[in-house]
């Protein structure tokens, strides 16, 4: 019954206190593959992939209740996860002591070594493709390309004006045309 109410239902559930857990439950429902798959592309690999969105969802656990519905609660929990992502990349480059590139490197390692991985295909391709981008490039292509965000909501998310992020994008979709095509 719950997974059939709207989001500010919801919200005003959590906040009185009323089924909490099961209103929280319906949430993390409602968004938790697609949260997943934006924080999935961001640090690739399943593991990783799976503590970032354990933590994106104990810091909306505990956040929710001072929510204050100035964005759609979806904005508000892909901010919370690509906020978490991004943390979770600059730790990595600070554990491993090295550049950015490095952590590329990593991430095209990681990425070589999953199940099913076959360079040869178009999707392998493309995703060896956006490990090559700068890191805000990566976020606002996968927003952009792979979650359809219009380029308003990805500005409330990023917090960065319409027209750095369709810069963004437009930058790394030449990248990602030049890698495909000269490899």
């Amino acid at each position: 019954m719950l997974e059939q109410l709207d989001d500010i239902t919801l919200v005003k559930l959590f906040k009185e206190n009323k089924q909490r857990e099961q209103v929280f439950t319906a949430i993390v429902k409602r968004y938790q593959e697609r949260m997943y798959w934006q924080i999935r592309r961001l640090v690739v690999s399943h593991d990783d992939a799976d503590d970032v969105m354990q933590n994106v969802f104990i810091k909306a656990w505990n956040a929710l209740e001072n929510f204050r519905e100035d964005a759609k609660l979806f904005t508000w929990l892909y901010r919370i996860a690509t906020n978490e992502s991004l943390t979770f990349l600059d730790q990595a480059k600070r554990r491993a002591s090295v550049s950015y590139d490095d952590v590329s490197d990593t991430l095209e390692n990681k990425l070589h070594s999953e199940k099913d991985f076959d360079e040869k295909k178009a999707v392998w391709k493309l995703q060896l493709a956006i490990q090559q981008l700068p890191e805000k490039q990566r976020v606002v292509f996968t927003l952009r390309y792979f979650e359809e965000m219009p380029y308003e909501e990805m500005s409330e998310i990023l917090e960065t004006s319409v027209g750095a992020l369709k810069a963004s994008y437009h930058h790394a979709v030449k990248k990602i045309e030049d890698y495909i095509l000269n490899r």
